[in-house]
């Protein structure tokens, strides 16, 4: 694959003469650090190499000119994807992440190598905006933090330390305002399966508010429970991975080893 400023690879996805025989884009949620991705590739091993999708405006492209809409933001990263498999591969997405990732696979429906579509933390996208996002993306300041402070992730010293909040939430600001001007479009189901990963108590994410991702694919999404909130996988990675990984073998088109499992609750 071609450097692309759009990924982020770990130095220890790829040894040489044992290439990963397929990728993983994974989409960050509102206002995350697509480095933190790269954290999981130990996890997934020779079997698919993960690459961190860093939207214009994120990091490294901090000088480049955000995207003024999701529908925008897809159509750039979906054209980045698309010139950039060179393998399997499957999209992951987290919340916002997730969102995003539903709009590129729409995009990417009937790209060559593209297998499955791995969702997390994100209602039905036929139910987005929800209420809560697009109240929180009105606020400033205080109400803001507090606001968000209801999906979790943000640490206790960021909510308490205005001087913080003032140079690590514009980014999380302007994710949730694009996430509350998105419009759900109604098209065809998707060509590859979907799959479902939450926290059992994620007070943002129900049993209801997924039911609608089977309209969006070919047949019903499988499901995945996991301990925890919106952000069940801090510290307990393979509440992902475990899931991500024997897709990625499958798609390869290889089986799944004695000693993996994937946690179902």
């Amino acid at each position: 694959m071609a450097a692309s400023p759009w990924f982020l690879t770990s130095q220890t996805s790829e040894t040489a003469g044992s290439a990963p025989a397929a990728d993983v884009y994974c989409f960050p949620h509102a206002g995350g650090n697509p480095r933190s991705f790269l954290d999981w590739q130990g996890a997934m091993g020779r079997d698919a190499r993960i690459l961190a999708v860093c939207p214009p405006g994120r990091g490294h492209r901090f000088r480049e000119p955000v995207a003024g809409s999701v529908a925008e933001l897809a159509d750039a990263a979906a054209d980045a994807v698309a010139a950039s498999a060179d393998r399997p591969f499957l999209l992951f997405g987290h919340s916002f992440g997730a969102a995003l990732a539903f709009e590129v696979a729409r995009r990417l429906d009937g790209v060559s190598g593209f297998t499955d579509l791995v969702v997390s933390g994100c209602s039905a996208p036929s139910l987005l905006p929800t209420p809560r996002v697009v109240e929180a993306a009105r606020l400033e300041g205080r109400a803001f933090t507090e606001a968000v402070g209801f999906f979790g992730g943000l640490p206790p010293e960021v909510i308490e330390d205005e001087v913080m909040q003032e140079l690590l939430l514009p980014h999380l600001k302007a994710d949730f305002r694009m996430v509350a001007g998105y419009t759900y479009r109604p098209a065809a189901r998707l060509g590859v399966p979907v799959t479902l990963i939450n926290g059992i108590d994620d007070p943002h994410v129900t049993t209801a508010s997924l039911a609608p991702w089977a309209r969006e694919c070919p047949g019903e999404p499988v499901r995945h429970w996991a301990d925890g909130g919106h952000f069940y996988f801090e510290g307990r990675p393979h509440a992902v991975t475990g899931v991500l990984r024997p897709l990625a073998r499958a798609a390869a088109g290889t089986t799944r080893s004695a000693d993996e499992y994937v946690e179902l609750i």
